[in-house]
């Protein structure tokens, strides 16, 4: 049986894999994307993005994603709903690269991995049941929704004191809940975090529930883990800030990635250490973590790749 060998598989579904997507079959790579467990990525979980250019009067996430790939498949991007679930590559300039999704085998010439990241929740039912009504895990995102409210950022490291500083410009008050009795942030964002009047550092809180009416958030429930008492906040909004663990587990072990679990790209580019495999979107920046850079380094990932196949003729 002949192998079909396809010239570039997209593995995940998010602003990077569709603008990806979109390049590559501009370029006649004839692109194949499998869009994972969660089509179109956390920005489905996203209701109103209202920072990505071109959308005055802002967006859904969902709607557009659907955007995205329509435009992918104006161009025949197959997209197939499917989950790839291991990576064999190749090592050699040229080499094929294999994928499975269940048992089905994939062969491709080159490979663009944007299979994004996720951001880590406390494992509390009320974080489900409020998100999207209050419970947040992106101030970036969602903090211009809470102008002149009050809000708990729960974490202890340089995101959470970045998400405090960045809300803090924006709302009322910011309560910050601190598992220890110290933060793990660098000195740099500490000095941040004590420079600005409107945080209040709770050390040794936890939250431990969340109420509210019709699912939008009106208090946090928090434990002092010292003393065990349990007290309220008025809040409306509630910012996990407790860090994103790339989705990497089926790379592991093939391709270089840091003590994090982020693909390694070289500087400026979206090349791995591995020939004709990319890495675009979140997968590989924890720094950003924006629709708008991920859509950018879906195209430079997609045009590596074509450089890449017109190199190897």
């Amino acid at each position: 049986m002949e192998q079909n060998i396809l010239d570039c598989v997209i593995v995940g579904s998010g602003p990077s894999g569709f603008t990806a997507a979109i390049y590559a079959a501009r370029a006649d790579l004839k692109p194949e994307l499998y869009t994972g467990l969660e089509p179109g990525g956390q920005l489905t979980t996203t209701t109103e993005v209202d920072n990505f250019p071109g959308y005055p009067a802002g967006i859904t996430g969902p709607e557009m994603m659907m955007d995205l790939q329509k435009q992918a498949e104006r161009f025949e991007t197959k997209v197939h709903y499917e989950m790839i679930t291991k990576a064999e590559f190749s090592k050699e300039e040229g080499g094929v690269h294999k994928l499975y999704a269940g048992n089905k085998e994939i062969f491709a010439k080159t490979v663009i991995i944007s299979t994004g990241a996720t951001a880590k929740y406390l494992g509390l039912d009320d974080e489900k049941k409020y998100a999207g009504g209050g419970v947040s895990a992106c101030a970036t995102c969602d903090g211009f929704f809470y102008r002149g409210k009050d809000v708990v950022v729960v974490g202890a490291g340089d995101t959470a004191a970045e998400e405090a500083t960045y809300l803090a410009k924006l709302t009322r008050k910011v309560t910050m809940l601190v598992r220890k009795d110290v933060f793990r942030a660098s000195k740099a964002m500490i000095h941040r975090v004590e420079n600005t009047p409107n945080i209040e550092v709770k050390f040794n809180h936890e939250l431990i529930g969340i109420e509210g009416e019709n699912s939008l958030v009106e208090r946090a429930m928090i434990i002092n883990n010292q003393t065990q008492e349990k007290s309220s906040v008025e809040v409306d909004g509630i910012f996990i800030a407790i860090g994103h663990k790339p989705n990497t587990d089926i790379f592991v072990g093939q391709i270089d990635l840091d003590e994090n679990g982020y693909i390694l790209t070289e500087k400026g580019s979206t090349r791995t250490n591995l020939p004709g495999v990319f890495a675009a979107g979140d997968v590989q920046d924890h720094i950003y973590r924006q629709a708008i850079t991920a859509a950018g380094s879906g195209c430079m990932a997609a045009m590596d790749a074509e450089k890449y196949l017109a190199e190897l003729h």
